[in-house]
Order: C-alpha cells, then sequence, then structure tokens
C-alpha cells in the first residue's frame, strides 16, 4: 500500500489524549504505511524506536509548530515527504496547526488529507471565528480544503456541521465522519496484580475511586471531590485517588482540604503509563464527570474506555461526546456533572451493588473488546485513507 503521513503537534513523550490516539496509530498502522511528521521533544530516540513506523521529526521543537516560522518549515517538510514517499493521504492530528501543511502540500503535490477532530477544538475554533474576520477566513480555508472531517463522537460531528454552517461550507453528508476512540484492550484488562503499585502510590486498603485526566476545571474533579465528601461518613474507607497534572492541581488540593477529604485524596503525577493498568484494576468506581464550559469539553474520554477495558464501571458526566463511550446503564452510569450530589447517588449505588458493580464492568470489558479499541479504530481511518487517498482523487478529478 502508498503510505500516508500523520502531522501531529502532540506525539510522545507529550502526554494527554490526543498524543495517546496518535501513538496508537503510529503503533497499529501496518509497519512502513506510515510517516508520523512532529517536532523535537529532548531526546526522544529511544521513544520514537518502539513505533514500527517511520517518526520524523522536524529540527525544531514541537511548540515552533505553531509559529509562522515553524508552519513555513512544516509545510515545507510534509511536501518532501509526501514527494519521496509518495504519500496516498494525509491524516492532521488537529485542525491548527496540522492542516496548515497539509494544505500547502495538497496544493503542491495533490494529495488530499483528512482532519481528526477532538471536540474542544471546534469550541475554540467557533470562538475564534466570531473574533476575527481574519480568522474566520482561514478556518473556512482549512475546513473546506479536508477531503474528510473526522469526529470522535456524535457531539462532535454535530458541532462540526454546525460550524461548517456558519461558515456556509457545503459538507455533503459523507464529509464528516464518525469515528469513535477506544482503548488497547491487551495492555488494559482486569485480573491485574495492583500490590506493588499501590504501594508504590500509597494506596493503602480500601474502597478506591479513581479519575485519569489533566488537571483543568471541566474535568470535574472539584465535582468528584464534592461526591467524596457527602459518601464519607456512609463509606469510612473510601478513597479517591487524582491521576494527573495540570493548573488546578493547587486550587483542587485546598478544595480537598476545605471539604475535609485531603486524608482520603491522593494526587497522583508524573504517573508512568505502565502503572495505569494497576491504578484502574485498584478502583471500585471511575469518575470521568466533565462538563461542558466555555471552550472546554470531553469529545469522547479516553480514560473512559481504559477503566472499562480493566472491568471498571463507570460514573460519567452526561455531556459532550461522554455518551459515546459510556453506555448509560449498560457500561456505567450517566449523570448531571454539575450536581455533585447525583454524582454521589451513582457512586453508592454502584459500591451497595456488587452485582451491578460486576454487570457494568463486564459489559464495558465486551464493549472494548468488541468495538471501542484502538485496532478498530485504524482500521477505520487505514481504509478511509485507501477510499479517498490520492489515486482515488485523481479519478474522481
Amino acid at each position: 500500500m502508498l503510505p500516508h503521513l500523520l502531522l501531529t503537534y502532540d506525539f510522545p513523550p507529550i502526554g494527554g489524549g490526543i498524543a495517546r490516539w496518535m501513538a496508537e496509530l503510529a503503533r497499529r498502522y501496518p509497519p512502513g504505511s506510515l510517516v508520523v511528521s512532529t517536532g523535537q521533544v529532548g531526546d526522544t530516540s529511544a521513544s520514537d524506536a518502539t513505533f514500527p513506523n517511520r517518526v520524523d521529526r522536524l529540527a525544531i521543537s514541537s511548540p515552533r509548530l505553531r509559529t509562522l516560522q515553524g508552519i513555513l518549515l512544516w509545510s515545507r517538510r510534509v511536501a518532501v515527504l509526501a514527494r519521496s514517499t509518495d504519500a496516498e493521504f494525509i491524516w492532521c492530528g488537529n485542525i491548527k496547526p496540522a492542516a496548515y501543511p497539509a494544505k500547502w502540500t495538497r496544493e503542491r503535490t495533490g494529495t488530499p488529507f483528512g482532519i481528526l477532530l477532538h471536540g474542544g477544538d471546534l469550541l475554540i475554533l467557533q470562538h475564534q471565528v466570531h473574533q476575527s474576520a481574519i480568522k474566520r477566513k482561514t478556518a473556512a480555508a482549512l475546513l473546506s480544503a479536508a477531503a474528510v472531517l473526522v469526529a470522535n463522537s456524535d457531539w462532535t460531528r454535530d458541532r462540526c456541521l454546525a460550524l461548517l454552517n456558519e461558515l456556509e461550507i457545503d459538507a455533503p453528508s459523507d464529509r464528516v465522519r464518525v469515528v469513535p476512540l477506544g482503548a488497547d484492550h491487551e495492555f488494559f484488562r482486569p485480573g491485574v496484580d495492583t500490590r506493588a503499585v499501590r504501594e508504590r502510590h500509597g494506596l493503602e486498603e480500601g474502597r478506591w475511586l479513581l479519575s485519569v485526566a489533566r488537571l483543568t476545571r471541566h474535568k470535574g474533579i472539584d465535582t468528584g471531590l464534592q461526591a467524596l465528601a457527602r459518601l464519607a461518613s456512609r463509606y469510612p474507607t473510601l478513597r479517591y485517588a487524582v491521576v494527573g497534572s495540570g493548573e488546578e492541581q493547587a486550587a483542587l488540593e485546598q478544595e480537598a482540604r476545605a471539604l475535609g477529604v485531603a486524608d482520603r485524596t491522593r494526587f497522583l503525577t508524573g504517573v508512568p503509563d505502565d502503572d495505569l493498568p494497576a491504578l484502574y484494576n485498584s478502583a471500585e468506581v471511575y469518575l470521568g464527570v466533565s462538563r461542558l464550559m466555555p471552550q472546554r469539553v470531553e469529545g469522547f474520554g479516553i480514560a473512559l474506555a481504559e477503566a472499562s477495558a480493566c472491568g471498571v464501571p463507570v460514573v460519567a458526566g452526561r455531556s459532550g461526546g461522554i455518551p459515546a463511550a459510556v453506555r448509560d446503564g449498560e457500561t456505567g452510569l450517566l449523570v448531571d456533572a454539575e450536581r455533585a450530589d447525583d454524582v454521589a447517588g451513582a457512586v453508592a449505588r454502584l459500591l451497595d451493588d456488587d452485582e451491578l458493580r460486576a454487570r457494568l464492568g463486564a459489559a464495558g470489558r465486551r464493549a472494548v473488546e468488541t468495538h471501542y479499541n484502538w485496532d478498530r479504530v485504524t482500521r477505520d481511518l487505514v481504509r478511509m485513507g485507501h477510499e479517498l487517498g490520492a489515486p482515488a482523487a485523481q479519478t474522481a478529478g
């Protein structure tokens, strides 16, 4: 097969959900059929060597890819890659900055491209086009040039269609497609021995709630703390582990102290990926109570799928694209993420019902094994790239 290119700002060792998605594509595309184009992040030689596909790093840091100079350098490099590999299709890991070099290359080589959408990016872009005529024109040019726009959930698709309509871009029915995300069901699995990881991170015996998230306000960790405070007297051994870092950490630690649950809460930063399966397995309930905020949303929720892969029932916010990752009453419980009483009630329902926890956890595991996994995501994108790739585009033209 002719190779595809993946242009991404977010790629390991950078963390986060988008970087994880990009890494899974680089890992699961057939060996030799993908070239990842990204920036420098320190010494990445060991990390890059773990992928069966080539990682081509520009001689500039990843943050500089967002600058005008960085976009120009990136554009020239992508055009070279497209010509030298006879690339069939280009995937953009985000709208900005990746779509700039993709559009540049399409205009020079004819190689079509698609953009992967995440949800929050569309909220930010919508705000920008309302504030600036130049940004409106730029957004319209980038989105209209793409052969396909791939949303991670129905919610993200609907938001994309609304933006296209606002920008007066004609969108045929197959222009915006949905590819729900997933988890690695072999790495994340039930039955992992948790003893060493619990000891390493100071998770003593007891009943644990868990969240794995960037510590930003829309992730709803504050609501999780409030729910914990409401449940404290009823469940004396109930505790809450929060895995992640971010600008809200100090404020959340202060909130835990103010609520009187600091001694029940562990904020775990710098956790290696290898520890995550055991941490998920340490929890009786996973909390993913993200909420919709201005320019912030959970477009899908990869951590929700990872918890399900480990057989852990989920309590999640009924907002954004989360209903694509959590089937209410089947793999977890959806709640109003703004209401701590609702979150506490759902957690209590699960803690009090062993059979319900087991049933939801097992159903979540089956859902990841059969559909919400990276193998299926990669197959969908490989197939789409072939369908819309250079030979097909030339024939259509």
